[in-house]
């Protein structure tokens, strides 16, 4: 009998047989199960609430990006007188060339006047241009004059083929920043100070 206890463990099926004899088998044993896990309803209502919190924080930073990007993408556009500004200064590498300069620094102060009031100075020579600029409002008479001096100074070194000084060269440069500085837009603003305490809108 001991020997059929023993074969029954490994046997289900005997082991079966044996106990509808009225014989006691021992029942085979099991590993332990791990903890069942119960969710609580609670914790649902936490992680809820935590990616609320989540949402409305990338929600309202998005919302600041959005607000301040306006302002910060104008920051860093280069304005026309800017761009003029740059190029004037690139131009002093032309000096030991003075139909170079001239020719440079005229076409600079050309587009600034074309993109900063929409004159068609680029593509008008100096007395179509100065003609046109006698009934334009968009400069001051003392700029007129001004420009005027100093494109008349520059076809002299271009076409007339002056060889004018290092010192009437840098009058020249003189001039064009003058323009440039004196007809660029101010912004009240302070927020970013310039050079002589001008801020420009692009």
């Amino acid at each position: 009998m001991a020997g059929l206890l023993a074969l029954a463990v490994g046997h289900p099926l005997l082991a079966a047989t044996l106990a509808t004899n009225g014989a006691t088998v021992p029942q085979q044993l099991h590993d332990i199960r791990g903890p069942i896990d119960i969710r609580s309803p609670w914790m649902w209502a936490r992680v809820g609430l935590v990616l609320a919190i989540v949402g409305g924080l990338l929600a309202a930073a998005w919302w600041w990006w959005r607000r301040r990007s306006p302002a910060a993408h104008a920051a860093f556009v280069e304005s026309p007188a800017d761009r003029a500004r740059k190029r004037l200064t690139e131009a002093m590498d032309l000096m030991h060339d003075p139909e170079r300069f001239a020719t440079r620094v005229s076409e600079v102060v050309r587009t600034y006047l074309e993109e900063r009031f929409g004159l068609r100075a680029p593509e008008r020579t100096t007395e179509e241009f100065l003609a046109e600029l006698a009934t334009s409002v968009a400069l001051e008479a003392r700029h007129k004059a001004l420009l005027a001096e100093f494109l008349t100074e520059c076809d002299l070194a271009k076409f007339a083929r002056a060889e004018p000084g290092p010192a009437e060269l840098e009058q020249l440069q003189a001039s064009a920043f003058r323009l440039v500085d004196e007809t660029a837009p101010v912004v009240a603003s302070t927020d970013t100070p310039v050079a002589g305490g001008r801020r420009e809108a692009p």
